[in-house]
């Protein structure tokens, strides 16, 4: 089975998603002849022409509007909006119509689309290219929200959001983009090419929307994570020596409340952990989920890692991301509770 990139990934889940259904179409700033900021749809203007892969105006509000017209009647266009920092300016389409068309036209329209993002930071972006703004998205009733891990979720995600008939927010971690991060600024980069995560079938499969996956089996605390930092989980969780059972939940919404109810129950402990700033981030909700659904099980209250409430800063973006200092703390502080 061949290794890929993210970026190759979610590539290769163009092409086919493409190939199977002429109605997808794929636009947005710089996306056609120059195949993305980051590459990730390269070759898709050359293979499939102007008409299904072409570039926009420097217009967010535009981008998403234009898609949830194409939707509405019968396309599946997936868009990229270049940094996930500059979807505000598009929020009020995103909200107001292509959350809403399904309900407000009592299901006779709906928008079959994905708005996808970089999101994240750890790449010295500093305050307008390192946002992690996926609370605003999973708060919205009529959308999904979908943040893959690994390439092979990445394909599988994408491709499995393509084909949903209601709007799909793709949040892309660009610090996965070239390999996995596992907080350890200070080391070496190493590619997916290493990595077993890497291996990506070929052809058409799909990972289905609202499934969490238990990516590190244990039976002292649970850990709650998505994107970037799920990797950082793990290498946390190795370096301390706890027996921690990591989740990566990959959406966010539907969120697969069975594995994360089941994992708590059984280890009695848990910490949430996500890159986006502290106050009504998304980990709050899962706070508040786990003490719903496990009360009678934790053996210490659930706490939570996460970015600060400030800007991104650039200086000193490791001070805000929340790497494994900061989560091996956590975990000891839960476990000895």
């Amino acid at each position: 089975m061949a290794k890929k990139t993210m970026i190759e990934a979610i590539r290769d889940a163009h092409h086919i998603a493409m190939e199977a259904d002429e109605k997808v179409v794929v636009f947005g700033e710089d996306v056609g002849y120059f195949g993305g900021v980051f590459r990730c749809t390269a070759g898709l203007q050359e293979k499939f022409g102007r008409a299904r892969c072409f570039d926009a105006p420097i217009c967010e509000g535009g981008i998403v509007g234009a898609a949830i017209g194409m939707a509405a009647y019968g396309l599946r266009p997936c868009i990229e909006i270049q940094f996930a920092d500059y979807a505000y300016p598009a929020y009020d389409q995103i909200v107001s119509e292509a959350a809403r068309l399904r309900h407000r036209s009592g299901g006779q329209f709906t928008a079959p689309m994905v708005i996808r993002m970089p999101t994240g930071g750890g790449i010295f972006g500093g305050q307008t290219h390192s946002q992690s703004p996926e609370a605003l998205f999973a708060h919205v009733s009529g959308l999904k929200t979908v943040i893959p891990s690994t390439p092979y979720d990445a394909k599988g995600l994408l491709l499995a959001s393509i084909e949903d008939n209601d709007p799909v927010i793709f949040l892309e971690p660009k610090r996965l983009y070239n390999g996995p991060f596992d907080g350890e600024h200070d080391k070496s980069i190493v590619p997916w090419s290493k990595h077993d995560d890497a291996e990506v079938p070929d052809g058409h499969y799909t990972v289905p929307l609202g499934k969490a996956k238990i990516v590190r089996e244990g039976k002292d605390i649970t850990i709650l994570a998505y994107g970037t930092m799920v990797h950082v989980a793990k290498k946390t969780a190795e370096d301390q020596g706890i027996d921690a059972e990591v989740i990566d939940l990959r959406t966010l919404v539907p969120l697969d409340t069975e594995t994360i109810a089941q994992s708590v129950q059984k280890t009695g402990r848990c910490v949430v952990v996500h890159e986006a700033t502290r106050t009504c981030g998304y980990g709050a909700e899962l706070v508040s989920i786990v003490n719903e659904l496990c009360f009678w099980a934790l053996e210490a209250p659930v706490e939570r890692v996460t970015g600060w409430d400030t800007p991104y800063p650039h200086s000193q973006e490791w001070d805000y991301f929340p790497g494994p200092k900061r989560l091996g703390a956590a975990l000891n502080q839960v476990m000895e509770a």
